[in-house]
């Protein structure tokens, strides 16, 4: 397997803060927006953008929410061995809230779908948006497109994008594994 770095920790860094502005470009204060990570990757990339939100923007009272998808998935009962979840955690009600899913990498558009459908039955939201990392554009099984993308890259099956992240992998870095021709 052959691997390439596609995002060091600066690039990630300047992501984030893009991310940040984008978010208060749209949303103002971020004071009827909620913010929720998808269960289990997602979670570092929101917790980096709450806490720039909070320490470089100075953007208070944040509304987040750690969502599992597990049991809305469209493929969670076609394995064999047992289905363990993560938590879901929200903090706040979604109802007439904009919302903004976040997760660290869009491929098929499976685990975007149950977070929609997850999302559902938390409330009403006003909107919802997507937020991602990386963006494999080409890949889609579904129809969903994020509106805010950290970088896209154009893979083919077989391929993988790793991203690592300081908190469980030492560093903050985004590989793209190539399988050998």
């Amino acid at each position: 397997m052959l691997k390439r770095v596609l995002l060091s920790e600066k690039k990630i860094n300047i992501i984030l803060n893009r991310f940040c502005c984008q978010l208060i470009e749209n949303h103002n204060d971020l004071s009827n927006t909620g913010l929720i990570g998808l269960q289990p990757r997602g979670i570092f990339l929101l917790n980096k953008i709450v806490t720039l939100l909070e320490n470089e923007y100075k953007i208070n009272n944040i509304k987040k929410g750690k969502l599992d998808t597990t049991f809305f998935r469209d493929d969670f009962r076609r394995s064999e061995k047992p289905i363990s979840a993560n938590s879901t955690e929200m903090e706040f009600s979604i109802e007439g809230k904009s919302i903004v899913i976040i997760d660290d990498v869009l491929y098929t558009g499976r685990s975007i779908r149950s977070a929609l459908t997850a999302i559902d039955s938390y409330g009403r939201p006003k909107s919802v948006e997507l937020l991602v990392l990386i963006d494999r554009r080409f890949s889609r099984h579904l129809p969903i497109q994020p509106d805010y993308i950290g970088v896209q890259v154009d893979s083919i099956d077989g391929d993988r994008v790793k991203v690592l992240w300081k908190e469980t992998d030492i560093k903050d870095i985004v590989y793209l594994e190539k399988k050998n021709e």
